[in-house]
């Protein structure tokens, strides 16, 4: 039966009925409920594990790929300027191929400081080796938790579970949490083939000369390309067993007949989704979501953008200098089209503003017009500093 829960609470729950055997924890806004929650089911009886507490989220990550290692389901979390600190070991768990689960509540970067959401800090790690796995409401975020023990431990490469701070980690929703025996017969026993054991010693991480360098990233990069197979076939397991799925890789919704389509990442879809009913005159209109940013699906994208005109790429980061982080990613996968759309790439709610219904009009408005430079659609110009101001 639903219940109302706190999207932190949730995710806690849903990590718990994975059995993780180690929790390292260190707290960030937005994500400490989360490692408070599981910390709560600790001190319940309801979860065994060792649960660490660390002095910072660089000795979390360290904790979490020590033990995972070492042959023990490991789970940790993080957002914003932890994932920062946390990035060297992220590269490292990944390069090693350890099989873990970590939470990104996404959080924008300082400076200037904000505790508020944008997708700046996941963006930040993107080249890390890891899958990343963005979600759009609290239930999604819950049942992504659950298939990204299986993805990790079956591909043996590290999932990032993404989900907006405070838009899902603070707000509450009717959720399906499953059944630990459900939980159970979906996932195994952890394993791990190179598990570090005193009795048959090996080295993880060495040094690799030039001599080997390309082919060692090469068998990280084709490893992390096919992840892709388990992502849908859990996604399809998941909703055999329980009856939501997520698309796997990406998800279409709205006019499927649609010209029009925009593609987003996390919450911002329901935005969208409730703005069709606002503005019926933008009803037709295909949504994408698009689910995993790493690996990045280009054959699922490439069927999910047919017979478009035009495709609005809407991000919640930005690259400095740069004309933007998915859009790029999105016009060199259309290349391969015969007739591919125009796409226009713009970002919006940068830091936690607002997006309100009415951005989906002033999206379509791109529609049917050359594509131009990225650019941040919400801007303000009041608020822009006077030529010359500093502060």
């Amino acid at each position: 039966m639903p219940r109302a829960l706190e999207g932190s609470q949730a995710v806690a729950r849903a990590v718990g009925l994975c059995r993780p055997q180690v929790v390292s924890a260190y707290p960030i806004t937005p994500q400490t409920h989360i490692v408070e929650g599981i910390s709560r089911l600790v001190a319940d009886g309801a979860l065994h594990c060792e649960y660490i507490s660390v002095e910072s989220e660089f000795s979390a990550a360290s904790v979490a790929l020590g033990a995972a290692a070492a042959g023990s389901r490991a789970y940790t979390a993080s957002a914003s300027q932890g994932i920062l600190l946390m990035s060297e070991v992220l590269y490292n768990i990944a390069g090693l191929r350890v099989p873990l689960v970590m939470t990104c509540a996404n959080r924008a970067l300082s400076a200037p400081v904000s505790i508020w959401n944008d997708q700046q800090d996941a963006m930040a790690v993107r080249d890390a080796g890891w899958v990343q796995l963005f979600c759009a409401d609290i239930q999604e975020a819950v049942d992504t938790h659950i298939q990204a023990f299986r993805i990790a431990e079956r591909t043996e490469v590290p999932v990032m579970v993404c989900m907006d701070g405070f838009t899902l980690t603070h707000t509450l929703e009717p959720v399906e949490l499953p059944e630990q025996q459900q939980v159970d017969d979906f996932l195994p026993p952890f394993h791990f083939s190179r598990t570090l054991d005193p009795s048959r010693p090996l080295s993880m991480g060495t040094l690799v000369s030039p001599d080997y360098f390309s082919e060692v990233r090469h068998t990280q990069h084709e490893a992390v390309l096919a992840t892709a197979t388990e992502i849908e076939s859990a996604d399809r397991d998941w909703e055999a067993a329980t009856g939501r799925g997520y698309g796997g890789l990406l998800q279409v919704r709205g006019d499927p007949g649609a010209v029009t389509g925009i593609l987003a990442l996390g919450g911002v879809l329901g935005t969208l989704e409730d703005a069709r009913d606002e503005y019926p005159e933008c009803s037709a209109v295909r949504l994408i979501k698009l689910r995993s940013f790493r690996p990045f699906p280009v054959d699922a994208l490439l069927r999910a953008c047919e017979g478009l005109e035009d495709l609005i790429v809407l991000e919640r980061a930005l690259s400095p200098g740069g004309p933007g982080i998915l859009w790029p990613e999105v016009r060199a996968s259309l290349c391969e089209m015969e007739r591919p759309p125009r796409v226009h790439g713009v970002a919006a709610g940068l830091g936690g503003r607002d997006i309100p219904l009415s951005i989906l009009p002033r999206l379509l408005s791109l529609s049917g017009n050359p594509p131009g430079r990225f650019r941040i659609i919400d801007l303000e110009p009041e608020r822009l500093p006077r030529e010359g101001a500093h502060d």
